[in-house]
């Protein structure tokens, strides 16, 4: 393993509130943008577990809006910004879908082991589907910004279900992107773009997070071609930071939970990726 996949950036304790600075909107996907004055400056592909102030439970059978765990999909370095994606699929994103400028969000952050740096020379390769892009657009900024000046952004292939959802490939520089259904770029699966970039320059590291079935195509192409991968995997969490043990998946050294022994694993590390819960 890469030695650097052990280093985290430590959160703070407890929960806090951030309050919401802008929203955008990206097609099916909202952009929450905070000021978190309290917290240290995160990792790619860290997470938060975030949860609105007010309103602790909603929907028409008035269930409790736990917290969620989220990436981070950019924390500029001169500010105290962090932003996050969210896409809505249910009560507990549609609140955080209504917050505006003012409200206040509770987050606990920044959690779990992100990417880390390419090795013996490779050069990194995004790979993100659906809200799976988040902790690409950050980690494409940081390798920015340890790139020398004048450098071209990491490559990004990007996948969507359709012409709705694909507006997120705005959020990622020079973004080459593939729709299920053809509406925009590419007719077919983002995975294809993979194989095809790999095949022509398998020099490469790559970085994926999105659905399992998209994460379980990612492993089993690297492995084929000894390409080494980090994918950004998701399990249901009740906590964040281990307690809980909700988000244990089975890898080669056994059982392991995401929130403190990823999100990010070696895909070396799994014999698939397909694993109950995992994966955006």
């Amino acid at each position: 393993m890469n030695a650097a996949v052990t280093d985290r950036v430590q959160a703070p304790f407890g929960a806090r509130a951030a309050r919401i600075t802008a929203t955008e909107r990206h097609g099916a996907y909202t952009v929450l943008r905070c000021a978190d004055r309290e917290g240290p400056r995160p990792a790619a592909g860290q997470f938060y577990m975030l949860r609105a102030a007010e309103r602790w439970g909603g929907g028409a059978d008035e269930r409790p809006y736990l917290p969620r765990a989220f990436s981070v999909l950019r924390a500029p370095g001169d500010n105290d910004e962090l932003q996050f994606l969210i896409e809505e699929v249910g009560p507990g994103t549609a609140r955080l879908c209504e917050l505006g400028p003012g409200d206040e969000l509770m987050l606990v952050g920044p959690l779990g082991i992100g990417f880390a740096a390419p090795r013996e020379g490779r050069r990194p390769l995004l790979a993100g589907g659906g809200v799976g892009i988040a902790p690409l657009a950050i980690w494409q900024d940081q390798l920015g910004d340890a790139a020398p000046p004048g450098s071209a952004p990491a490559l990004a292939l990007l996948g969507f279900r359709d012409a709705a959802h694909a507006p997120g490939a705005q959020l990622l520089s020079g973004a080459t992107v593939a729709t299920d259904d053809g509406s925009v770029g590419h007719h077919g699966l983002v995975t294809a773009l993979l194989a095809a970039e790999l095949d022509a320059d398998p020099h490469a590291e790559v970085y994926a997070c999105g659905p399992p079935a998209m994460l379980e195509a990612v492993r089993a192409l690297c492995a084929e071609r000894d390409v080494p991968a980090q994918l950004a995997l998701e399990s249901g969490m009740a906590c964040g930071y281990g307690a809980c043990f909700g988000c244990v998946v089975p890898t080669a050294d056994g059982y392991i939970r995401l929130c403190v022994d990823g999100p990010v694993i070696e895909a070396a590390r799994l014999q698939t990726a397909l694993t109950p819960g995992a994966g955006h």
